[in-house]
C-alpha cells in the first residue's frame, strides 16, 4: 500500500477502505507519511467528502494513534458535554456541577482557548490555585467521591488530531465536516465518555455558519457515536450573538457563579438546563428529558448546584473565598464604559467581532503558548432586540493594559441598529438524537 495511491483514490472521488485510512493515520503518527502528503489527502477529503464508514474508520484510527483514558473504575456512566466553540460560552462551568449535584458523573477533559473562542481551562485557571493537572488515580477518585472533575487533556491523547489540526489550519481544510466530526468524537471517546451531549453552534461566531451545516455536523457525530457504541444527543444553538453578557475568563466565571445561584442570564441558564436534562437521561439518573430538566432546575433553586461547584473548585485547589466578592474577583486595572452613538433597536450583535475585541484586550491568545490576562474582557449591557438610546451604556471593557480608542471602536462596530422592534432570536433551534 502506498500513500500516493490513497491520495489519488480520494482525489478521484472514491471511498477509502478502513485499511487505507488506518495506513494513513499510522504513517502520520510514525512519520512515514510526509506532511505534504497528508495535506494533499486532507484537501481531497475536503473537496470530495467522506461517507459514514470512512468517517467512522478515521475516528477509530485517530483514537488508536495515542493514549486512551481508562475510566472503568469510575462507578456509573460517564457523561460528557462538548461545545463546538463560541463567544461567551461558559456552559461547562454551570452544567458540570449541576449534573454532579443530581448524581451524574462528569469526568471531563477540556482545552484552552485559541483565537476568539475561550477555553474552559483558561476560565478555571482564573480562579487562584485551581489545578488542571490531576494524575489519573486522583482524577478517578475525585469523580467517584464528588461526581465531577475537569482536567487538561493528556499530551498524547489522540496524537494524530494534533498533527492534522495543525495541517488543516494552514491548508484551508478546517471546515470539512468529516474532519471536524472525527476530531471531536475521537477525543471524546478516547477520553472515556460513555455518552455525549453536543452543543453544535451555528452563525456568525461559530465554525458552522448555517443551521443546515450545523445539522449535518450533528448528524455525522451522532452516527459516529452510534457506530462506536456511544449515545449522543446534539443541541443546535444560535451563535449570532454571545451567550450571556460576559466575555473573558474571570468575567465568565462570575457569570457562571451567578447562574448557579439563580440570577444569571436567562439564555445561559436555559441552554444549561436543557443540556443537563439530556445528560441526566444518558447517565440514567432520570427516565425522561422533562424529569432531567426539572431535577437540574431544582438543584439551582435549592442551592445544591452551587454547593457542588464550591466543593469541586476546592477539591482541585481553587480558592473559593474569591466568590464572596465577585467585584474584587473580576477587578482589572483599567475599565472603560462605552456609550451608544445612535438610537434604535439592536438588530445584530456580531459574536466574532466581540470575541476579537476581547482577544485584543488580552483575554485570548493567537498562539498556544501565549499568556492571557484573566481579568480582560467585556460585559455587555445590550443584546439583540434591546432598545438603545443615544448616550446609553452599551457595555464595559476590562483589561490590565491601557484601553485604547481602537478597542472602543472595535467594540462599537459589533453593534447594528434598526428603527423597528425585533423579537429576541431563538437560542436552541433544534435537538437531534
Amino acid at each position: 500500500m502506498r500513500i500516493v495511491e490513497i491520495i489519488e483514490k480520494k482525489r478521484d472521488g472514491h471511498a477509502l477502505s478502513s485499511q487505507e485510512i488506518k495506513f494513513w493515520i499510522e504513517g502520520l503518527t510514525n512519520h512515514t507519511v510526509e506532511d505534504y502528503q497528508s495535506s494533499a489527502l486532507l484537501m481531497a477529503i475536503t473537496l470530495n467528502g467522506m461517507n459514514m464508514e470512512e468517517t467512522t474508520a478515521l475516528t477509530e484510527a485517530m483514537i488508536a494513534s495515542g493514549d486512551t483514558i481508562d475510566l472503568s473504575l469510575i462507578h456509573g456512566l460517564k457523561v460528557d458535554k462538548h461545545s463546538t466553540g463560541g463567544v461567551g460560552d461558559k456552559t461547562s462551568l454551570v452544567i458540570s456541577p449541576i449534573v454532579a449535584a443530581c448524581g451524574g458523573k462528569v469526568a471531563k477533559m477540556s482545552g484552552r482557548g485559541l483565537g476568539h473562542t475561550g477555553g474552559t481551562l483558561d476560565k478555571l485557571e482564573s480562579i487562584p490555585g485551581f489545578d488542571i493537572n490531576l494524575e489519573n488515580d486522583a482524577f478517578v477518585n475525585q469523580v467517584n467521591d464528588i461526581n465531577v472533575a475537569i482536567i487538561g487533556q493528556t499530551g498524547n491523547l489522540v496524537y494524530a488530531d494534533k498533527v492534522l489540526y495543525a495541517l488543516r489550519d494552514v491548508t484551508g481544510t478546517v471546515q470539512s465536516i468529516p474532519l471536524i466530526a472525527a476530531s471531536i468524537m475521537s477525543k471524546k471517546i478516547a477520553g472515556g465518555a460513555d455518552a455525549i451531549v453536543l452543543d453544535v453552534k451555528y452563525g456568525e461566531g461559530a465554525f458552522m455558519k448555517t443551521l443546515d451545516d450545523a445539522r449535518e455536523l450533528a448528524r455525522v457525530m451522532i452516527s459516529i457515536g452510534k457506530n462506536l457504541g456511544r449515545d449522543v444527543t446534539a443541541l443546535l444553538t444560535n451563535m449570532n450573538q454571545p451567550l450571556g453578557f460576559c466575555i473573558g475568563n474571570a468575567l465568565e466565571v462570575k457569570e457562571a457563579v451567578e447562574t448557579l445561584c439563580g440570577h444569571g442570564p436567562k439564555d445561559l441558564e436555559e441552554l444549561c438546563l436543557v443540556a443537563c436534562g439530556h445528560m441526566l437521561v444518558h447517565g440514567k439518573q432520570v427516565d425522561s428529558y422533562e424529569a432531567g430538566y426539572q431535577k437540574a432546575k431544582a438543584s439551582i433553586e435549592d442551592g445544591s448546584a452551587y454547593k457542588k461547584f464550591l466543593e469541586w473548585i476546592a477539591r482541585q485547589g481553587g480558592d473559593t473565598s474569591v466568590f464572596e466578592d465577585l467585584g474584587a474577583f473580576t477587578h482589572a486595572a483599567y475599565t472603560q464604559q462605552v456609550y451608544a452613538d445612535s438610537h434604535g433597536f439592536v438588530s445584530d450583535l456580531k459574536a466574532l467581532e466581540l470575541g476579537m475585541a476581547s482577544l485584543h484586550l488580552g483575554a485570548g491568545r493567537t498562539k498556544k503558548d501565549e499568556d492571557i490576562d484573566f481579568k480582560a474582557g467585556i460585559i455587555l449591557n445590550k443584546k439583540v432586540g434591546d432598545s438603545v438610546s443615544e448616550g446609553e451604556l452599551l457595555g464595559t471593557l476590562y483589561s490590565n493594559e491601557p484601553i485604547e480608542s481602537r478597542h472602543i471602536e472595535e467594540f462599537k462596530l459589533a453593534f447594528s441598529y434598526t428603527d423597528n422592534a425585533l423579537e429576541t432570536p431563538q437560542l436552541i433551534a433544534d435537538i437531534v438524537s
